[in-house]
């Protein structure tokens, strides 16, 4: 973390299968089920990659079950990858043969966790809350992943936007399952105030031949998303989504500071 800038990462691992072609939800289904020996060296490979960001949200990491051979993988991302804090909520529960969660990894202590149950007609979509301080004051990060239909995910957006409402300044991050201009999204604008970063947001499915934006980080007004995009990396049928996080009104006045030493540089040059 340097000053009030916080690195973010949310990637959808896909249970560490690592599908690289259309084929694979196929030929590699078993693995949602199995263990199979690639797992870990897919796991070892996504530290790799989330190991310079002080904050990640991962979706469809496994608690420990029978299909990852009883590995809970965020925890092991976590020691991997050096995060000192690993929270998780498991989303759908399938006891000793599958558990799908929501989860976070963090380099700065958390205040405070919650787990929210979104609305749905079956059980198994959530959000992870998390609650942080940063440069004193608070700053909430939700981890959430929406349904595949549209009209619950409209349910799950408007409960996502009281949770934002009640929390403060917020980011919220996850696969969405929606486009950027989806009514899912435009609801959480309207009501919550949530925004993207300022370019536009670059498809992030399948990771091979991205057609679809559908992983995003969004921000309250307090907050500015720099540096946002997807990574190219092909460990999931997802790619992850990145972005720094500091506080606007930071940047305005590190900008002011900026103008007022230039001001009295330029005052300092003798005139002839």
């Amino acid at each position: 973390m340097a000053g009030s800038a916080l690195r973010l990462l949310t990637y959808n691992i896909q249970v560490a299968i690592g599908s690289r072609r259309y084929r694979h939800y196929v030929s590699h289904g078993w693995k949602y089920v199995m263990p199979h020996g690639q797992s870990l060296h897919n796991l070892d490979r996504i530290a790799e990659l989330i190991a310079d960001f002080d904050i990640v949200g991962l979706q469809e990491a496994d608690g420990g079950s029978f299909r990852t051979a009883f590995v809970d993988q965020a925890r092991y991302l976590a020691s991997s990858a050096g995060y000192r804090f690993c929270e998780s909520m498991v989303t759908r529960d399938f006891g000793r043969f599958a558990q799908h969660t929501n989860s976070l990894l963090s380099r700065i202590p958390i205040q405070g966790i919650h787990e929210h149950r979104l609305p749905g007609a079956m059980d198994g979509r959530g959000t992870l809350e998390a609650r942080f301080n940063l440069d004193g004051r608070p700053l909430t990060v939700f981890v959430t992943h929406l349904a595949l239909r549209q009209r619950t995910r409209l349910r799950q957006a408007a409960y996502l936007a009281q949770l934002v409402r009640r929390a403060g300044p917020s980011v919220v991050m996850g696969d969405f399952n929606a486009k950027p201009r989806s009514p899912e999204i435009v609801q959480l604008s309207d009501k919550a105030g949530l925004g993207m970063a300022s370019r536009p947001a670059h498809a992030t499915l399948p990771s091979w031949r991205p057609r679809v934006a559908v992983d995003h980080i969004l921000a309250t007004p307090e907050l500015t998303l720099e540096e946002y995009g997807p990574l190219p990396e092909l460990l999931s049928d997802h790619l992850p989504v990145q972005a720094i996080v500091r506080w606007v009104d930071s940047e305005a006045s590190a900008t002011e500071a900026a103008e007022d030493a230039k001001t009295a540089s330029d005052a300092e040059v003798p005139t002839t």
